[in-house]
Parts: C-alpha cells; structure tokens; sequence
C-alpha cells in the first residue's frame, strides 16, 4: 500500500527520495512526506496532503540539504487524509519515523507514552513508534537498541524506518508483516518498500525478513534477526526495469497495459511450451514429485487474483481430475479448516506481498499443507521466497491499480500448472498437445479482441448516467463476470455485481428495470442455450442486455439487445479471451465517468495490511 524510500549518502538525497516516491505512485496513497538531516544534525520535514507532485513543489521553492533521509507516501488507516497525519513522524525535534502497516496496540501504548509526558499531534498509530523509540533511546546505547526494544512491543505490523538528528550517518529498519528490500550503492545504501522505488540508483539488492531490524550506513548494512543475532540476507543483481512516466502513446497507464496483454502472455509462455506439453521445470525444482503425488489442491487469493483462482478450479477439476477448493486469504487465516490428504496449497498474488494471502501461507504450513506453490509477478517477493514451488508470471510491470496483463498472465500461469498436474492424472498427452496449442494461440487471439475497442468505446456511451450494473456468465466464464464486474466498479465507480446467470430467478431479478444494464459474457459453448433462457428472462422484464458472444452464438441486436462479436476461440482460453472486452468496457466508462483510472480512489495496487 504505502511506499516507503530512504537514503544515506554523501550526496543530497531529497530528489533521490521524492523520485522514488514517484515511482511507488501506484501503489495508492493520499499525502506525502519527506525527512533530511542537514550537515548540522538539523531535522527538517516537509508534508504535504495530495499526489507527490505537491511535494516536489515545495522541495522546489525550499530545498532539503542533507545526505540521511526518508520519505512516505501514506494511505490512510487511523486517522484521515491530512498533513498532521502524513509521515514522516517526528517525536522531540530528533527522531523522525515512516511506517507501512497497523500497529495494533497503538491505544495502549499511547495511553503509556502520554503518561510519560509525550505529545501527539496526530490521529496515527505511526506515531506511538516515533515517541516509543525516543523513550527507549533514553535507556539504550544506541539507535539500534532502542529501535530492537521499541519492536518488541508492538503488535500487528509494520515496515519501519527510523532516524536520529544526532546519529545522522545511520538508518534503522524493521520489519514485520510488511515489506522491506535494501538497495546497496557505491558509498551509499537505500531501503524502500519497493525495488521500482530505487532503480535509478541500484540494481543491488536483498530483503528483510520476518523479525529482521537492520542498520544502515554509507559504507555497511548489518542485520539482526529477531533474536538479535547477526545474519546475512543474500544480496542479488535484478534486471526489472521501470520507468514510471512513460505510457508511450496511451493516455493511462491501464489502456497501456491492457494492450500489452498479447506480449505479456507471449513472454509467459516462452520457452515453457515444449513439443505438445509443458515443462515441468518452469514451476521449480522437485515440482514433477509434489505435482505426481498432488490429490488435492487449495487455493488462497484476493480479489482479481481471487477471479483467476476460480477459473483455476474449472480447469483443475475437469481437466487434470484433482479437488479444488478456492477460498479468499483473508477468510482462510482465520477460521479452521480440514487439510486433505497430499494438498498442494496455490497461492496467487500480482505483488507477492499481499498481507492476507502471505499470512494464510504461513498458517498453511503450520497445520499440514504438504507444500506450496506461487503465482506471482516479482521475483523475490515474500510470496515468492516463502513458498516451494514458484511459477513467475512474467507480465512486467503493472502500474494501473486495477489489474490487467497480471489478471491474463495469472491465467495462463494457472492453465500451465493445470496441464502440468494432470500429466500424473490421466490428462492424455493428446488432450495435454491440444490446451498447448491452444495457449499457443491466444496472444494472436487477443490482438483481434483488441481491434474491437472502438466499438466498445461506443456501447460506452450508454453507461454515461448509470449508477448501478449486472454481470452475467455461466460455468467459467461466471469469475470472468465477477472480474468485469469488479473492474468496472474499481475504477468508475458504478455499483456493479456479478452473477451465475442461473441464479437470477433466485433473487436477482427484482433489480431488473430499463435502468439497470446487464451484460453477459457468452461463447459459443455446452451451457450456451442454458444462458439464451437466461437472457430472455433479463429481456422478458425490459431489461437492456450488452452481449459480448462469438459469432457462432446466434445473437443478434435490437432494442433490448446490443451484441459485440468476440472472435471465435477455442473453449479453454475462452475466460482469457472474454476478459479483454471487459476491460476495455470499464476503461471506457471511466473515460465518461472522468474518474482517475489509474489511481482510483481509496485503493491502493499492492495491499499489505489487513
């Protein structure tokens, strides 16, 4: 959620520091800041509530000189958008914090530390930890102490950077639940939340783990777990590149990235693909032995990855003929549950951080998940080095909140493993050659969906003075539904829901009015004429239908009915396929509707806290 940059070096840091912050933009935020200590151990802070944009423009009219600083970019949890509530944080004129996470046992620690004479001036729970490490620093005979002392007594979690006016040639970091990465420089080190943050100025770097506290310098980095003993978090060179301004000749960063889909799922299937069959080797090492003796499958996401895992378990069980279940992170984690014999948990995540999805992980290896596995977008991330198998979705950077090319390449991720696992289950090698070639097709497939997008731009149009919309699908393609539909309101803020479409005589049909757009996703396939009633049902009661079907379909416009002709695919891509006019339907309707597409508000593109 947040993004956090720190620097210590030779140089002035605040452009280092605000750059990086523009660079995390899309993780969703409503205020920024920044802390630098001058040459004179002086602390200066500059806040301020808003984009990034408004903070560089007051480091451009007052400058920050100083080689030792922080900065923050804040989504609110206690306390609202504000400048008092935006971090850094600053306890006594000397320390200075920024926080990703929820502490939470902030009441009874404030309560404590207003006992001892401290002052709050904002609503945080960030701020009981700049107060709570400059108590400790009275007691303690460094930075360092008092920051392991201060971390003991927090509850929840939290990414953290601490700085000391009167140390200014060191930073202290911690983390708990929340990410942090250490980029290593030539007489300088950085932290951030994010590599992307620190690309301009490393490609070095090693992550936190679990309880870790660092101390960072100029010239060294030392780690501590979280029993206080020295250790040694392997650093490694990374060749993701970012640049956060660039949308080439698109007017949003998610009109970019759904046109990127056709690449993107090229490079996810590269090299993967081999004579007919899938190369088991793209999952991990020891990945042909757990998918062999696999009887069950568990999968664990959140939001549009949760969509992904749905369609997931179409595949799964009437493709490779192993149980499915598919459950939302933040569920799982906290309710008991029964672990069948050989599972193989799946958890999938664009960011490999979310907070709920990397808890259920942890939870699923203490009560008797025989292994795991990943689908994920970045390298390195807590997910990715947490669990045993790992399959890279390769999608490159996604900077629009809401999901695209992650959403796609997750599914050609999920389709892969399903091809793999049922290699061991009976899945013939001719049925295995045929979803290859299938695969094969699609970013060719894609590229003639996208050749519809003045069309849907059109059907837009309707949309302009709605406040409410339905989705319908049947079978797989009722998660593709349930994506169209959360896409639509992410970024236009249309109340949208998402149907089975043999479920509308069960309720749903009471909503249905001349006001109330319906839209159905409906290849040519078994449950086809099952949709048609389904249909004639919305059309029955004045209804107004959009129908994205192939050809082969037999739909046809008229008054009730608008009808946009998908290309023929073959079924078992058919959710990949139908996602795209989907995407490209809300992309349009919040062009009309002149929200903020890429950054919509109160979300945020990677979600690490509760």
């Amino acid at each position: 959620m947040c993004g956090i940059v720190g620097a210590v070096a030779q140089r002035d840091v605040a452009d280092i520091l605000v750059e990086g912050l523009k660079r995390l933009e899309y993780r969703g935020y409503d205020s920024a800041g920044v802390a630098v200590i001058n040459n004179n151990n002086k602390l200066f802070t500059t806040k301020r509530l808003g984009k990034v944009k408004e903070l560089d423009q007051a480091l451009t009219e007052t400058p920050l000189a100083g080689g030792t600083g922080i900065a923050h970019t804040r989504w609110a949890t206690h306390g609202a958008p504000s400048e008092v509530n935006a971090h850094p944080h600053v306890s006594n004129n000397t320390i200075a914090v920024v926080h990703n996470g929820i502490i939470e046992n902030h009441q009874a620690l404030r309560t404590q530390l207003q006992g001892l004479g401290y002052e709050f001036l904002s609503q945080t729970d960030t701020e009981v930890i700049t107060h709570l490490v400059h108590h400790e620093l009275k007691t303690s005979a460094s930075l360092l102490e008092a920051v392991q002392k201060t971390v003991k007594q927090l509850e929840g979690a939290y990414g953290t950077v601490v700085m000391d006016s009167r140390d200014q040639d060191n930073l202290i970091v911690a983390r708990s639940g929340s990410p942090l990465v250490i980029g290593y420089g030539l007489g300088e080190n950085f932290i951030a939340s994010d590599i992307m943050a620190l690309l301009p100025v490393t490609r070095k770097f090693s992550y936190l783990e679990e309880g870790d506290v660092a101390l960072i310098s100029r010239f060294e980095v030392k780690i501590y777990d979280i029993d206080g003993k020295p250790v040694v978090r392997e650093a490694k060179e990374v060749s993701v590149s970012h640049d956060s301004g660039d949308k080439g000749e698109y007017r949003h960063y998610m009109l970019k990235e759904t046109y990127e889909q056709p690449t993107a799922i090229r490079n996810a299937l590269e090299g993967r693909v081999v004579g007919g069959g899938i190369d088991i080797n793209t999952f991990g090492e020891g990945a042909d032995e757990i998918f062999k003796n696999v009887e069950h499958i568990q999968i664990i996401a959140c939001g549009t990855s949760y969509h992904s895992g749905m369609v997931a378990r179409y595949w799964l069980e009437e493709l490779a003929g192993v149980s499915c279940n598919i459950e939302i992170a933040s569920e799982f984690r906290y309710r008991k549950s029964f672990v069948p014999k050989n599972s193989l948990l799946v958890t999938i995540s664009q960011s490999g951080e979310t907070a709920d999805t990397l808890a259920a992980l942890r939870l699923a290896k203490e009560i008797g998940y025989k292994s795991s596995l990943v689908i994920c977008n970045v390298p390195g991330s807590s997910l990715v080095r947490e669990s045993d198998l790992a399959f890279m979705t390769k999608a490159g950077a996604e900077i629009g909140v809401a999901s695209t090319k992650a959403f796609t390449t997750q599914l050609v991720g999920l389709l892969m493993m399903t091809v793999a696992i049922g290699q061991h289950h009976g899945l013939t090698k001719e049925k295995q050659a045929e979803i290859c070639q299938s695969l094969m097709s699609l970013p060719a497939k894609l590229d003639e969906v996208l050749a519809l997008a003045s069309s849907i731009e059109d059907l837009a149009e309707d949309f302009a003075d709605k406040n409410h919309a339905l989705f319908l699908g049947r079978g797989d393609q009722y998660p593709i539904a349930m994506e169209g539909a959360l896409k639509l309101k992410e970024i236009s803020y249309i109340h949208a829901e998402a149907y089975a479409a043999g479920e509308l005589k069960h309720g749903p049909l009471a909503l249905i009015d001349a006001e109330m757009p319906v839209i159905v996703v409906a290849p040519k396939n078994d449950l086809i004429e099952k949709l048609k009633s389904n249909v004639e049902e919305v059309r029955a009661r004045g209804g107004l239908m959009y129908v994205f079907a192939d050809s082969d379909a037999n739909f046809a416009s008229d008054d009730t009915m608008k009808v946009i002709d998908v290309p023929v695919c073959d079924d078992i891509i058919a959710p990949i396929v139908y996602t795209l006019p989907l995407q490209l339907l809300s992309y349009y309707v919040a062009i009309i509707k002149g929200t903020d597409v890429d950054q919509p508000r109160n979300l945020a593109k990677s979600v690490t806290v509760e």
